[in-house]
């Protein structure tokens, strides 16, 4: 047991050598270590959300699991909010403070699933979600419908920003104003990804059958619902080498540079010593649905005339 200090609280971490990631040798403690230090990257997209914790007690080889409910052993001072689900409520923890992430990660609390939507406004997201999947391997597909996404987001001049999901794809994440509810956002979200499917239809898909994708890359608009998650901007992942989710420059999509795994909790501080951040103006470029819904629909009748 050794204890590390944040401000006026103190984390007691247990077993920081226990490996998570075999593979890399990639201890407990390394864990902790890189959360510790990619805190302030990644503060703006922890703050006032339910995170949802994908734990993996025995590493990354054994079995993890999706915990919601904050656990009762928990410290006082970890903040959690209460949301309602089916017959009832949840207290999910908010991750406010570096401690709270330091003391996430010694339960083994490898991935950050974030709501969409903030702890004050649940039903209100403030971000939009398109989850490229791709149906087999080969990442040059996945760009490829970035692009188009973006493309047409472009033509109705809502800005878009890309990630790596630290897994095989892509997300498309588009700022909201948080007037709109998530009726609103889901139906604007799968107008979007039924006219990207109409457009490229032998390279993309709304299909939600595997079987019936024929190797199309699939433009998943599910998240866009209450209480779904996205995994968050620097989350580990629970796969070999440890890669992170990391926000892009959409000309680092353009270039074609860019892996599922090119980034990793060994290598991702290089990145962030020479690179600003790509989503530093997330926030001020928030747009209404409303309106994006409006101007997508004049485009779609520009284009049938």
């Amino acid at each position: 047991m050794s204890l590390r200090r944040y401000g006026s609280l103190t984390v007691e971490i247990s077993r920081e050598e226990k490996p998570l990631f075999p593979g890399e040798g990639i201890t407990k403690g390394d864990l902790i270590d890189y959360y510790e230090a990619v805190y302030d990257r990644m503060r703006s997209h922890l703050e006032d959300r339910p995170l949802v914790l994908r734990r993996f007690p025995d590493g990354i080889e054994k079995s993890g699991f999706y915990q919601k409910q904050a656990a009762e052993h928990f410290p006082d001072w970890i903040r959690t909010t209460r949301v309602q689900k089916q017959n009832g409520h949840q207290d999910l923890v908010v991750c406010d403070k570096k401690a709270t992430l330091a003391f996430l990660a010694d339960q083994a609390t490898i991935a950050l699933h974030g709501w969409l939507s903030r702890e004050d406004r649940p039903d209100n997201p403030d971000r939009l979600v398109v989850d490229l999947d791709p149906s087999k391997d080969g990442f040059a597909p996945v760009r490829r419908a970035a692009l188009r996404c973006r493309e047409l987001l472009d033509e109705i001049d809502v800005p878009s920003f890309v990630k790596t999901t630290g897994s095989r794809g892509l997300h498309v994440v588009v700022p909201l104003d948080r007037r709109a509810d998530f009726d609103s956002v889901r139906a604007f979200a799968r107008e979007l990804a039924g006219i990207l499917a109409e457009r490229f239809p032998d390279d993309l898909t709304i299909e939600q059958r595997k079987r019936k994708r024929r190797g199309r890359i699939y433009v998943d608009v599910g998240r866009n619902a209450y209480a779904q998650t996205a995994v968050l901007p620097y989350s580990v992942r629970a796969r070999p080498g440890a890669p992170v989710a990391v926000p892009l420059r959409w000309d680092e999509v353009e270039r074609g540079r860019i892996e599922p795994d090119s980034f990793t909790i060994g290598n991702l501080f290089r990145r962030l010593a020479r690179t600003e951040d790509p989503w530093r103006s997330f926030r001020r470029r928030r747009i209404s649905v409303t309106k994006a819904a409006r101007r997508l629909e004049n485009r779609k009748e520009e284009q049938q005339s």
